[in-house]
């Protein structure tokens, strides 16, 4: 019978960068858990090599040794005493090569990785750290030279299909592949309940390495998502002449599912619409060498948020997330990391489609998993013949591998709603950030009320949205562009209505649930962060905006003072704002009862006159529902409270914008559609230009020459990419802008 034996101690580690130093490390590892994440795009991106030796394990005449990859990021060669035995192009997949020819008593094991760019292995170009390294968990397999395929593309031989049928009946279709077998072994699968007692049976005769048969069951329990993530547990195993050979434990569930255009997601015949998080796979201080306990406070978190959905950005997960998935019952997004740029090239083609294949018969047990993403943002560069038509090859390879589960992408914003992409899959979402890079928060409302009058038969979703913010920071009249926590829970705030408002919007996922590293960045005051997360990068602080989606998803009766960390409030009177998913909660000052407050769209709020330093304590239903916190009244504004260099909102202590007249707060387009604002803005259209590289035959400044995308851009962010202006320039802009009619 098979043995898993984990190789994940002592390894020595090289870097291939011209240096003679060896590390001592364990695996899982990464060299980028440092300069991947502190800003300046400069990380190291190279080859290096990880190397173990280790005696021959007992083995029987007739067992072998596989190695087992579970992740090196993003290609990988294994050379065995001296051996090349096996290259792997792609980071996010497992991967296991035969040892058994090259097996000696004592044996050099190297693994060599490779994060550097190349023209052929995606993901090339994204917004997040491209890690070097050997990352997860690498495992021998010691086995029966018969067993379940271990060879074909990382799976693990076995696809179990539960079906419900009518009446509380459904089935098993039971495929199992095997390496190495002889015609007439048998397959035979055991399935318990959540107790462990036996509920159904079956067996199969292989032929040519292969048996496919069927498991009637009666009175199936149904995996219900985070209500009741009911998993059966099928014990698959191969016999020869009546001994068993292999065996393996394998998870299952039972489910029912819709994408409708009008009604969204449905469940087991419910509508169950999708709100949920994003999720990036890497943690300060460690990189994306996660452990176990890290995926399991990454789910507790998002547990405990209320999320019932996971878009698994922006490739494969570890296994242990998608078993965590499973388990928790929240419904996984999982998507090859085709993304940002088109490599209109064969091998590049074939890179997706093979990344495709091993995450579909990797993951085919999985009932947390409901859709396979094409592709993300993929048309940044513009729509090709040759996009398009590898588009169509991936949708057709996941309908041919899997005909349960639907596809979908993640449509960039500037995509237009005619292009053929956004009805080639079966789903389909786009990457909304109005109210951030551009326009405004409502203006989410009109793009998704158009798309579906416009398109009525087709599936929309909103698959990335979000705000950057930093907990640090804090303003009385939070808007865009600032960083505060403040502005990103309004935004939230906003977000949460309109999609629960409009229940045919089948899925909803936060850009992020977590702060995660993208080292070309440098914003909101910190290097290499995206700070959009609900939760920061060390998963030490829950950002305002996380509570109110626990507001509006979770059942365990809460409230939550917003600002807490805005402690210094410069204004006389202050709102006290709360969440909650109770119906109501009461406000003390001091001891003294200001009032209770029904909460509307989960939200209760107060105007409160300050003068000193006060404690503030909310109450639910009972004492024990209750939040905290002290704030003080100062003279002058807690410079600490805004990001250094980056932002424009908070320069302006009456607020940027005036009723009925341009502000930098508008866009460029709507700016320059009146004739008076034109040449009050042609400094930063030149400064934006120049940044671009926009010049006509020439050599002259186009006015008019801004792609449809900057043209929406809000002035004021057109300010903080180019640099066109100081802060001085700029508010006088403003102030010249809001003398100017609308």
């Amino acid at each position: 019978m098979r043995e898993i034996l984990n190789i994940n101690k002592d390894w020595e580690f090289k870097k291939q960068d011209g240096n003679d130093h060896v590390e001592a490390v364990h695996v899982p590892h990464t060299w980028n858990a440092v300069d991947g994440t502190d800003g300046g795009n400069d990380y190291w991106r190279g080859t290096a090599v990880y190397t173990k030796t280790f005696a021959k394990p007992a083995l029987a005449e007739d067992e072998q040794l596989w190695l087992e990859i579970n992740g090196a990021n993003s290609t990988s060669k294994v050379v065995f005493n001296g051996q090349p035995l096996a290259e792997h192009k792609g980071g996010y997949s497992t991967y296991r090569v035969d040892l058994t020819p090259a097996l000696a008593e004592n044996n050099t094991l190297e693994i060599i990785v490779d994060n550097a760019p190349n023209s052929e292995v995606y993901p090339q170009q994204a917004d997040f750290t491209f890690y070097g390294g050997l990352y997860r968990d690498v495992n021998l397999i010691r086995v029966n030279k018969a067993h379940f395929a271990l060879g074909y593309y990382g799976g693990c031989g076995v696809a179990l299909t539960p079906e419900v049928l009518a009446d509380g009946k459904g089935q098993v279709k039971v495929e199992a592949y095997t390496e190495n077998a002889k015609n007439g072994d048998v397959v035979s699968v055991q399935i318990q309940n959540v107790e462990g007692e036996m509920v159904a049976q079956g067996e199969g005769v292989i032929e040519d390495n292969h048996a496919s048969f069927v498991i009637a069951m009666e009175n199936i329990h149904l995996w219900d998502g985070v209500e009741d993530p009911y998993l059966y547990t099928a014990n698959v195993q191969l016999a020869q002449d009546g001994r068993a050979i292999d065996a393996q434990s394998i998870r299952i569930g039972f489910r029912t599912f819709e994408i409708d255009p009008e009604k969204g997601f449905i469940l087991n015949g419910r509508p169950y619409q999708l709100i949920g998080t994003a999720r990036h796979q890497d943690w300060e201080g460690i990189g994306n060498a996660l452990t176990r306990e890290n995926h399991e406070i990454d789910m507790a978190l998002l547990k405990e948020m209320g999320a019932r959905t996971i878009r698994g950005a922006h490739y494969q997960h570890d296994q242990a997330w998608y078993d965590l998935a499973d388990e928790n019952g929240l419904i996984m997004w999982a998507e090859i990391p085709y993304i940002s740029t088109h490599m209109a090239n064969e091998a590049a083609n074939e890179n997706t489609q093979e990344q495709m294949r091993e995450m579909i018969i990797q993951n085919y047990n999985h009932p947390s998993i409901f859709v396979w993403g094409l592709s993300n943002e993929i048309t940044i560069g513009g729509e090709s013949e040759d996009l398009l038509e590898n588009h169509r090859k991936l949708n057709d390879l996941a309908h041919t591998l899997d005909p349960t589960r639907k596809t979908v992408m993640a449509h960039v914003s500037m995509l237009p709603t005619t292009s053929p992409l956004v009805t080639l899959p079966d789903a389909t979402s786009y990457n909304q950030y109005f109210g951030w890079y551009v326009g405004k928060i409502e203006d989410n409302d009109k793009w998704f009320d158009d798309f579906h009058a416009q398109y009525p038969n087709v599936a929309i979703g909103i698959s990335e949205f979000g705000a950057d913010a930093n907990p640090q920071y804090h303003a009385e009249k939070p808007g865009r562009g600032d960083y505060t926590e403040d502005y990103q829970a309004l935004y939230h705030e906003h977000m949460l209505k309109m999609v629960t408002d409009r229940p045919w919007i089948w899925a909803m996922h936060v850009w992020n649930g977590f702060d995660f590293a993208a080292d070309a960045r440098d914003e909101g005051g910190v290097p290499g962060r995206n700070q959009k997360g609900l939760v920061t990068f060390d998963r030490k602080t829950k950002k305002d905006s996380y509570y109110i989606y626990q507001a509006y998803l979770s059942k365990t009766p809460f409230v939550h003072l917003t600002k807490k960390r805005y402690i210094d409030r410069e204004q006389p009177v202050t709102e006290v704002k709360v969440y909650t998913n109770e119906p109501e909660a009461t406000l003390y000052v001091d001891g003294q009862n200001m009032g209770t407050q029904k909460a509307v769209d989960h939200i209760c709020r107060w105007n409160v006159e300050i003068s000193k330093e006060h404690a503030i304590k909310v109450v639910g239903s009972d004492e024990t529902i209750n939040d905290t916190m002290t704030i003080r009244k100062v003279d002058e504004k807690n410079e600490d409270y805004i990001v250094k260099g980056g932002s424009v909102h908070n320069w302006f202590d009456d607020g940027v914008e005036k009723d009925g007249y341009l502000s930098i707060m508008d866009s460029i387009g709507d700016v320059m559609a009146v004739p008076e604002a034109m040449e009050v803005l042609r400094p930063v259209l030149e400064g934006l230009q120049n940044m671009l590289g926009k010049r006509d035959d020439e050599g002259e400044i186009p006015a008019m020459d801004m792609n449809t995308m900057m043209m929406a851009f809000p002035v004021e962010t057109a300010l903080r990419m180019s640099g066109a202006l100081t802060k001085e320039e700029i508010i006088e802009l403003n102030k010249t802008l809001n003398k100017i009619k609308k």
